[in-house]
Protein backbone atom coordinates (compact mmCIF):
# COMPACT_ATOMS: atom_id res chain seq x y z
CA UNK A 1 0.00 0.00 0.00
CA UNK A 2 1.84 3.23 -1.53
CA UNK A 3 0.63 6.25 0.79
CA UNK A 4 2.12 9.38 1.22
CA UNK A 5 2.45 10.33 4.89
CA UNK A 6 3.41 14.05 4.20
CA UNK A 7 0.01 14.30 2.89
CA UNK A 8 -1.25 14.67 6.38
CA UNK A 9 -4.38 17.10 7.73
CA UNK A 10 -5.57 17.90 10.76
CA UNK A 11 -9.48 16.88 10.36
CA UNK A 12 -11.61 17.32 13.62
CA UNK A 13 -11.71 18.02 17.27
CA UNK A 14 -14.32 15.25 18.84
CA UNK A 15 -15.70 16.44 21.64
CA UNK A 16 -18.75 14.26 21.90
CA UNK A 17 -19.73 10.66 20.21
CA UNK A 18 -21.74 12.62 17.50
CA UNK A 19 -18.24 14.26 16.10
CA UNK A 20 -16.21 10.68 15.63
CA UNK A 21 -15.50 10.23 11.87
CA UNK A 22 -18.31 7.16 10.44
CA UNK A 23 -17.20 7.20 7.26
CA UNK A 24 -15.70 3.36 7.18
CA UNK A 25 -11.95 4.81 6.85
CA UNK A 26 -9.52 2.90 8.91
CA UNK A 27 -8.64 4.53 12.13
CA UNK A 28 -5.11 3.59 14.04
CA UNK A 29 -5.65 5.19 17.44
CA UNK A 30 -3.09 6.35 19.69
CA UNK A 31 -3.31 6.73 23.82
CA UNK A 32 -0.95 7.08 26.06
CA UNK A 33 0.41 9.11 29.32
CA UNK A 34 0.52 13.01 29.34
CA UNK A 35 4.18 13.22 29.13
CA UNK A 36 5.13 10.11 27.42
CA UNK A 37 6.16 11.79 24.30
CA UNK A 38 2.85 10.77 22.11
CA UNK A 39 2.78 13.73 20.13
CA UNK A 40 6.45 13.35 18.93
CA UNK A 41 6.22 10.02 18.19
CA UNK A 42 3.21 11.12 15.54
CA UNK A 43 5.83 13.94 14.82
CA UNK A 44 8.06 11.62 13.67
CA UNK A 45 6.40 8.62 11.87
CA UNK A 46 4.79 11.70 9.63
CA UNK A 47 8.77 13.51 9.80
CA UNK A 48 6.47 16.52 10.42
CA UNK A 49 7.98 18.56 13.19
CA UNK A 50 5.05 20.08 14.98
CA UNK A 51 2.43 18.38 13.61
CA UNK A 52 0.84 16.85 16.54
CA UNK A 53 1.18 19.31 18.53
CA UNK A 54 3.40 19.05 21.75
CA UNK A 55 1.48 20.82 24.54
CA UNK A 56 3.67 23.07 26.76
CA UNK A 57 1.33 21.58 29.55
CA UNK A 58 0.39 18.06 29.49
CA UNK A 59 -3.40 17.22 29.87
CA UNK A 60 -4.06 20.11 27.34
CA UNK A 61 -5.93 17.62 25.16
CA UNK A 62 -9.22 16.53 26.49
CA UNK A 63 -10.76 15.80 23.08
CA UNK A 64 -9.89 13.03 20.33
CA UNK A 65 -8.35 14.39 17.74
CA UNK A 66 -8.54 13.28 13.92
CA UNK A 67 -5.35 13.75 11.30
CA UNK A 68 -6.60 12.41 7.90
CA UNK A 69 -3.63 10.54 6.01
CA UNK A 70 -3.18 10.62 2.52
CA UNK A 71 -6.84 10.41 1.86
CA UNK A 72 -6.80 6.41 3.11
CA UNK A 73 -7.06 6.53 7.05
CA UNK A 74 -7.14 8.35 10.29
CA UNK A 75 -4.68 8.70 12.65
CA UNK A 76 -6.87 9.27 16.27
CA UNK A 77 -5.11 10.83 19.17
CA UNK A 78 -6.63 9.91 22.17
CA UNK A 79 -6.51 12.36 25.29
CA UNK A 80 -3.22 11.83 27.59
CA UNK A 81 -4.07 10.60 30.80
CA UNK A 82 -3.07 10.33 34.50
CA UNK A 83 -2.41 14.50 34.43
CA UNK A 84 -2.66 15.51 38.31
CA UNK A 85 -3.15 18.94 37.23
CA UNK A 86 -7.15 18.12 35.46
CA UNK A 87 -10.28 18.83 37.74
CA UNK A 88 -12.07 16.09 38.89
CA UNK A 89 -15.21 17.02 36.08
CA UNK A 90 -12.64 17.05 33.21
CA UNK A 91 -11.03 13.71 34.01
CA UNK A 92 -15.05 12.30 34.12
CA UNK A 93 -15.72 14.37 30.88
CA UNK A 94 -12.02 12.38 29.60
CA UNK A 95 -13.71 8.84 30.99
CA UNK A 96 -16.93 9.29 29.57
CA UNK A 97 -15.56 10.62 26.07
CA UNK A 98 -13.01 7.45 26.00
CA UNK A 99 -15.94 5.07 26.95
CA UNK A 100 -17.89 5.83 24.37
CA UNK A 101 -15.37 6.09 21.90
CA UNK A 102 -14.42 2.60 22.72
CA UNK A 103 -17.96 1.32 22.80
CA UNK A 104 -18.56 1.36 19.71
CA UNK A 105 -16.77 -1.77 17.58
CA UNK A 106 -16.80 0.54 14.28
CA UNK A 107 -14.44 2.93 15.46
CA UNK A 108 -10.95 0.90 15.92
CA UNK A 109 -9.15 -0.61 13.08
CA UNK A 110 -5.56 -0.68 15.24
CA UNK A 111 -5.05 0.78 18.78
CA UNK A 112 -1.11 2.06 19.70
CA UNK A 113 -0.30 2.67 23.29
CA UNK A 114 2.57 4.61 24.07
CA UNK A 115 4.95 4.07 27.42
CA UNK A 116 8.22 5.45 28.29
CA UNK A 117 10.50 2.64 27.94
CA UNK A 118 12.33 3.39 31.15
CA UNK A 119 9.99 3.70 33.47
CA UNK A 120 7.48 0.21 34.73
CA UNK A 121 3.78 1.04 33.53
CA UNK A 122 1.67 2.62 35.73
CA UNK A 123 -1.62 1.79 37.30
CA UNK A 124 -3.47 4.31 34.30
CA UNK A 125 -1.38 2.55 31.97
CA UNK A 126 -2.38 -0.69 32.63
CA UNK A 127 -5.87 0.72 32.56
CA UNK A 128 -5.72 1.87 28.99
CA UNK A 129 -3.96 -1.70 28.31
CA UNK A 130 -7.53 -3.35 29.73
CA UNK A 131 -9.52 -0.83 27.00
CA UNK A 132 -6.91 -1.99 24.49
CA UNK A 133 -7.82 -6.02 25.84
CA UNK A 134 -11.78 -5.58 25.95
CA UNK A 135 -12.07 -3.98 22.84
CA UNK A 136 -11.06 -7.52 21.18
CA UNK A 137 -9.43 -5.21 18.23
CA UNK A 138 -5.29 -5.65 17.51
CA UNK A 139 -3.04 -3.68 19.46
CA UNK A 140 0.63 -2.74 19.68
CA UNK A 141 2.81 -0.84 22.77
CA UNK A 142 5.32 1.27 21.62
CA UNK A 143 8.18 1.89 24.06
CA UNK A 144 9.30 5.28 23.47
CA UNK A 145 12.13 7.20 24.95
CA UNK A 146 14.85 4.19 24.07
CA UNK A 147 17.92 6.53 23.89
CA UNK A 148 17.10 7.27 27.43
CA UNK A 149 18.10 3.69 27.99
CA UNK A 150 21.69 2.01 28.04
CA UNK A 151 21.85 -1.00 25.57
CA UNK A 152 22.07 -3.29 28.42
CA UNK A 153 18.73 -2.20 30.45
CA UNK A 154 16.22 -2.59 27.05
CA UNK A 155 15.59 -6.31 26.81
CA UNK A 156 15.03 -6.19 30.74
CA UNK A 157 12.63 -2.79 30.11
CA UNK A 158 10.75 -4.46 27.42
CA UNK A 159 10.15 -7.58 29.52
CA UNK A 160 8.76 -5.65 32.76
CA UNK A 161 6.20 -4.29 30.25
CA UNK A 162 4.94 -6.82 29.07
CA UNK A 163 4.73 -8.46 31.92
CA UNK A 164 3.17 -4.97 34.11
CA UNK A 165 0.82 -4.72 30.77
CA UNK A 166 0.18 -8.79 31.00
CA UNK A 167 0.29 -8.66 27.33
CA UNK A 168 -0.63 -11.85 25.19
CA UNK A 169 2.69 -12.83 23.39
CA UNK A 170 0.84 -11.99 20.02
CA UNK A 171 0.61 -8.27 21.36
CA UNK A 172 3.49 -6.87 19.75
CA UNK A 173 6.23 -4.67 22.37
CA UNK A 174 7.94 -1.95 19.85
CA UNK A 175 11.05 -0.14 20.87
CA UNK A 176 11.00 3.28 19.25
CA UNK A 177 12.89 6.68 20.07
CA UNK A 178 11.13 9.29 18.40
CA UNK A 179 14.51 11.26 19.05
CA UNK A 180 16.41 9.08 17.05
CA UNK A 181 13.73 7.85 14.69
CA UNK A 182 14.67 4.03 15.99
CA UNK A 183 11.18 1.70 15.34
CA UNK A 184 9.80 3.86 12.84
CA UNK A 185 9.75 1.77 10.33
CA UNK A 186 8.24 -1.41 11.95
CA UNK A 187 5.06 0.71 13.45
CA UNK A 188 4.84 2.11 10.20
CA UNK A 189 4.98 -1.50 8.70
CA UNK A 190 2.15 -2.47 11.33
CA UNK A 191 0.12 0.84 11.17
CA UNK A 192 0.10 0.30 7.05
CA UNK A 193 -1.03 -3.13 6.96
CA UNK A 194 -4.16 -2.59 9.41
CA UNK A 195 -4.83 0.03 7.04
CA UNK A 196 -4.66 -1.85 4.48
CA UNK A 197 -6.76 -4.71 5.72
CA UNK A 198 -9.71 -2.45 5.28
CA UNK A 199 -9.47 -0.97 2.24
Amino acid sequence: MQVNLQKAEFVRSAAKAGDFPRDRLPQVAFAGRSNVGKSSVINRLLNRKNFARVGAAPGKTTHINYFLIDGAFYLVDLPGYGYAKVSMAEKQRWGRLMEEWFADPALMSLGLMIVDARHKPTADDCTMAEWFKNSGKPFAVVANKLDKLRKSDIEPNLARIRETLGLDDGVKVIPFSAEKGTGKQELLDLILSHAQDYV
